[in-house]
């Protein structure tokens, strides 16, 4: 996985200057590495920009649709020599099963020109880290990065019970537990 100097926040400035220069407004809420690096809790670099919801005026999120900044987003990419996708709306697909509640809750906001970046709070990345990592492994980055978080009982409690709601296989729980006494072993 490649990364590159000063990813993401040089990209999406550019991308906000181009919003601001076309006299739009962009507000989207970001989850993943690319959250976790702009909020400090990873130092890690990251290759993508994971854009889970679009924020309307009214301050409500729904899927992204980001075809219409399409061509802002490709020109960042040529400018930077980076590949298209890296304002990346698959976790986007989270929302046909549902998503955590109260996605924007503690998100932190950052303006670059004419694009709100809104980082995903702690509810939010805990809860996607902790279902991640079920589906990938105990030595997955989305693990590193679950324990980075260092959620306490509460929160994993919190995060259990949305991620046992995204598969009813009898044997989902038994991973989920496994995965979250992996990480209060390893606080």
């Amino acid at each position: 996985m490649q990364t590159w100097p000063g990813f993401p926040e040089q990209h999406l400035a550019a991308l906000g200057a181009h919003l601001q220069a076309e006299g739009r407004r962009v507000r989207l809420l970001v989850v993943g590495g690319a959250a976790l690096r702009m909020r400090g809790v990873v130092p890690r670099a990251t290759h993508d920009v994971d854009v889970l919801a679009a924020i309307d005026e009214s301050g409500e999120p729904s899927p992204p649709d980001l075809e219409t900044v399409r061509p802002l987003i490709r020109r960042v990419a040529r400018d930077f020599g980076i590949p298209g996708d890296w304002l990346n709306t698959e976790v986007a697909m989270q929302w046909r099963l549902g998503l955590p509640p109260d996605p924007l809750a503690d998100c932190e906001w950052r303006t670059f020109g004419s694009l709100d970046i809104g980082l995903a709070g702690r509810g939010l990345l805990i809860a996607l880290k902790l279902f991640a990592t079920c589906d990938h492994s105990a030595t997955s980055v989305h693990c590193q990065d679950l324990l980075a978080l260092s959620p306490d009982d509460r929160e994993l409690a919190q995060a259990r019970e949305w991620v046992l709601d995204q598969d009813a296989s009898s044997a989902w729980q038994a991973i989920v537990d496994e995965v979250i006494s992996h990480v209060q072993a390893n606080r």
